[in-house]
């Protein structure tokens, strides 16, 4: 018993690591942490209130989720990811998002309006010429259609491609005019679910995410 009450303290590190982990990868999504950006632990770990061990701990989790990389001698850095990156990431999406899409009628309603919901929020703003935060939009459309699985450990793996996905938006320079081309799609998707044809619905997401993966690539290749 004495060796565990000795990794208290480890324990209590480790949790309080996580949830700045957490914080910093939604600061990713939200486009606060741009790809190539250095980290300062001094800067962050004052704003947050951590000690440097914790936060290197964050780093270390957030690196392995490859949002971060630590390059040797200059310190920790927001990676940028390459085509490769993108070809990988929308192969697992297309696994784990379409697989959730098919269990559309088996979840309740609840969870369906977290799918319909930001197209909906999205698509009146675009009826005002109002494309702002239109990459936000899409990523809670995506993250809709991960929880009609029901599962939080899915739930959590895909925040955590959605955010290295993000990252690759951002070194494409366009992310808003990005997901501005593909909201038709979103929109199509939830009316084919709304009509019943969940099938049709899965593979207008398949289509989508192979035009997706495309552009994403030649934009990458052609910075």
């Amino acid at each position: 018993m004495s060796t565990l009450a000795q990794g208290k303290a480890d324990l209590e590190r480790a949790s309080t690591a996580q949830k700045v982990a957490d914080m910093l990868r939604e600061r990713v999504l939200d486009g606060e942490l741009e790809p190539g950006l250095r980290l300062s632990e001094e800067a962050i770990g004052g704003a947050l209130g951590v000690s440097r061990n914790t936060l290197r701990e964050a780093f270390r989790l957030l690196t392995r989720d490859r949002i971060l990389v630590h390059e040797h001698s200059r310190g920790v850095f927001v990676r940028r990811p390459n085509g490769d990156d993108v070809r990988d990431l929308y192969a697992a999406r297309r696994v784990i998002e379409g697989g959730a899409l098919r269990r559309w009628n088996d979840v309740s309603e609840k969870q369906r309006e977290a799918v319909r919901t930001p197209v909906r929020q999205a698509v009146a703003r675009a009826e005002k010429n109002d494309f702002s935060r239109t990459g936000a939009a899409n990523i809670q459309f995506h993250r809709g259609i991960v929880g009609l699985a029901g599962s939080v450990r899915l739930s959590d793996e895909s925040d955590r491609l959605f955010a290295e996905l993000m990252l690759a938006f951002r070194v494409a320079h366009e992310v808003e005019a990005f997901h501005q081309t593909y909201l038709p799609w979103n929109r199509k998707i939830v009316e084919l679910l709304n009509d019943g044809t969940v099938e049709q619905a899965v593979q207008q997401l398949d289509e989508y995410f192979d035009a997706a993966e495309q552009d994403l690539v030649s934009r990458l290749t052609a910075d």
